[in-house]
Order: C-alpha cells, then sequence, then structure tokens
C-alpha cells in the first residue's frame, strides 16, 4: 500500500476505524450475551474514539504519545479463521474480534513504517498499542469463558 500524503494515509486509517466501528456494532446487535454486547458497544465507541484522534490530527492538533507496550496472549494467533456472518456464536465471535484487532494492530505499525513524519509515527504506534490492548481483552475473555469451559 503506498500513499503519496499525509493526508492519504489518515483518510485511509479514518476509513478504518469508521469500518471497526461499524463491525462492532454490528457484531453487539447479533449478541444474545448482554455481557459481550456491551463489550462490543464499548469497542466500536472506542474505535469512534481512534477516529476522531487521526480526525484531529489531520486537522493539525497534535497527540502525546504513549511508550507503554501492551502484553500479547497470543491465543488469537492459533485459532482458526471464522467468518464474520450475522449468527456467530460467543466464541466465534471472540475469535473474529481477535483477529480483527490483531489486523488493525499490524495495520497501524504498516503505517507507521510507512511515514518519515516523527508525529504521525508517534499517532500510529500509539493506536498500533490500543489495538494490541483490545485483541488482548478479547484473549483474556476467551480464556475466561471459552478455555476454562472445556
Amino acid at each position: 500500500m503506498e500513499f503519496d500524503s499525509v493526508d492519504k494515509i489518515l483518510d485511509f486509517a479514518i476509513k478504518k476505524e469508521q469500518e471497526a466501528a461499524d463491525f462492532y456494532a454490528k457484531l453487539a446487535g447479533n449478541m444474545e450475551h448482554e455481557h459481550m454486547k456491551g463489550i462490543f458497544l464499548s469497542f466500536a465507541a472506542e474505535e469512534r474514539g481512534h477516529k476522531a484522534k487521526l480526525i484531529a490530527v489531520k486537522g493539525g492538533k497534535r497527540m502525546l504519545s504513549s511508550e507503554k507496550k501492551v502484553q500479547d496472549l497470543k491465543i488469537g494467533d492459533s485459532l482458526v479463521d471464522v467468518e464474520a456472518k450475522d449468527d456467530l456464536s460467543y466464541q466465534e465471535a471472540l475469535i473474529v474480534a481477535m483477529k480483527a484487532e490483531k489486523a488493525a494492530f499490524k495495520l497501524y505499525n504498516d503505517l507507521a513504517t510507512a511515514t518519515d513524519d516523527a508525529n504521525l509515527k508517534s499517532l500510529f504506534l500509539d493506536l498500533a498499542q490500543e489495538e494490541a490492548k483490545h485483541k488482548l481483552r478479547f484473549e483474556i475473555e476467551y480464556d475466561d469463558r471459552i478455555l476454562t469451559e472445556n
């Protein structure tokens, strides 16, 4: 993926965050477990927050960076891919979410590598860590609710 301007990189990232927010809102609407519905709605809100950060940066605002790395349990890495359909089981929804967060983490790391702008690089690395946090939360949920039941 090649971008010929910072605005195009930001537009792409903004679009991806909106897609993620829509994805989690749709998953929430399909969940029977109230607990999981709430978690997915929370993630949709966080993705909208990421989008707002990117829009602010595009508008000229600078963001502070976070240096803290997030642990990766790697549970999602070894799971079989699941298609994001309307009637996902609880386990399938968690798998889809873990895979989506892993892809978002990789995207932001790739975008950070693709830019020479130090502020933008810092923003993308921060967003990558946010996505890693999301993946970790889904992995913990999977470990607590799925792996311990089997």
